[in-house]
């Protein structure tokens, strides 16, 4: 994380604001710029935390941020400690303490004894913009609290960032979902995150989530979860214009669009359209690009050199073919409409599926994409595989959207990823 102070902006700045308002420290909206509320919120919790308060928010601040970020503490047991005693003073519960220390023994507790002991404050914030870095903290931060959740990664980006994914349940029937495809569409990517918190959080207490069984569903299904497919490209449009890392200042010089680069920027780091690297009738949209006049790498719409010429588009087809998927859902945004078929290849069941999905959402089941109905991720699912695969378009306006839309989206979502390990 970069060093932070009175006048710095950007994504790691809101998430200082998040986390400071979270914990009680008044920093003021969240708007990415450290001003003077933000800077007192800091100087009190570097103050109640026997750091230098300064206001600056350097390696021993980010230090004791990234702790709570991650969302637990590795306790030692001392003399007359309790789980009881343990979680009063962490703002958490015994069941969470037993969760993230599965085989412990609340009544024999050695002195000396570490254990991981979760902070009372959600891990995946909704409120702020999306990096890579808060991904991999929010991972590590979930795989302490919820030991149950195998995470593990299917590649790397051009940039060698980790593609990671997340399993949740150990049931034979296999489904996967995934994110931030395009970089601009990052939104996605906390949607799929909170789904995994939410669904872990359910799985540890026995709980339902809206009348759905958690425990059943974990125990028949395996929902695989990539929440960032495309990790460079969301860097390049959250940290925008920001960049100290000359690759990101490279890549900014392919908007020659005249508008500002989040607007237009769905490529990954190389200038490739993910969603048009896909062996599905790529040659097809090679054809329309050439007619768009889009012959080079570009912030949107260029399908690449070759099919798969990409590593994160090749990690997910090697990773999909892996796997005995019954079904995919590949997030977008923006219409609130749900894709069901390519080249009319779905299988028969895809239309009422897709209606299932409808009902819970609001969105409208459409068949044949209009713009870009070539050589996406769910195009070659269904084309190599005969199953239904669903491209859905969360919410409305114009790329990015708003992190205030984080509520509605996920609120129409929540069900359908559901739904998914159960139709």
């Amino acid at each position: 994380m970069e060093t932070l102070f009175r006048g710095s902006t950007g994504p790691d700045v809101k998430l200082v604001q998040s986390l400071l308002n979270k914990i009680g420290y008044n920093a003021g909206s969240i708007d990415g710029i450290f001003g003077s509320n933000t800077q007192q919120a800091v100087i009190a919790f570097q103050r109640d935390n026997n750091l230098v308060p300064d206001g600056i928010v350097g390696p021993a601040t980010w230090s004791v941020f990234e702790r709570l970020l991650r969302g637990y503490d590795v306790y030692t047991i001392r003399q007359g400690d309790t789980l009881y005693s343990i979680s009063r003073r962490y703002y958490t519960t015994v069941n969470a303490i037993l969760t993230a220390n599965p085989g412990i023994n609340p009544l024999a507790l050695s002195i000396g004894q570490q254990i991981i002991v979760p902070y009372g404050i959600d891990v995946v914030f909704t409120d702020i913009d999306y990096t890579y870095e808060i991904l991999e903290l929010q991972i590590q931060g979930l795989k302490a609290r919820y030991p149950f959740l195998e995470t593990g990664t299917i590649g790397t980006s051009v940039m060698g960032k980790n593609l990671y994914y997340i399993r949740l349940g150990r049931g034979a029937r296999e489904v996967s979902y995934n994110g931030a495809h395009h970089a601009n569409e990052w939104i996605t990517t906390p949607v799929l995150m909170k789904f995994i918190e939410n669904y872990a959080k359910a799985y540890s207490t026995g709980g339902n989530i809206r009348g759905y069984n958690i425990t059943n569903i974990f125990n028949s299904s395996s929902i695989y979860i990539i929440p960032m497919v495309n990790p460079d490209g969301v860097d390049l449009v959250t940290r925008w214009p920001n960049y100290t890392n000359p690759t990101y200042q490279n890549a900014s010089r392919l908007n020659t669009s005249g508008l500002p680069l989040p607007s237009v920027w769905k490529a990954n780091i190389r200038g490739v359209d993910l969603n048009l690297n896909y062996p599905a009738a790529w040659e097809e949209e090679k054809r329309l690009e050439l007619e768009m006049g889009i012959t080079s790498p570009a912030p949107r719409d260029y399908g690449g050199e070759a099919p798969l010429s990409e590593p994160e588009s090749l990690a997910m087809y090697n990773f999909t073919r892996r796997h005995n998927f019954r079904l995919v859902i590949a997030y977008h945004t923006q219409g609130e409409v749900i894709y069901w078929d390519f080249m009319n290849l779905a299988p028969p069941e895809s239309p009422a599926i897709a209606n299932i999905f409808a009902r819970a959402s609001g969105y409208t089941p459409i068949g044949i994409a209009g713009e870009a109905a070539y050589a996406g991720y769910k195009d070659w699912f269904i084309q190599d595989f005969r199953r239904p695969g669903f491209t859905i378009e969360v919410g409305r306006g114009v790329n990015p959207l708003p992190i205030t839309q984080f509520n509605s989206i996920y609120a129409r979502n929540e069900e359908i990823m559901l739904l998914g390990a159960v139709v």
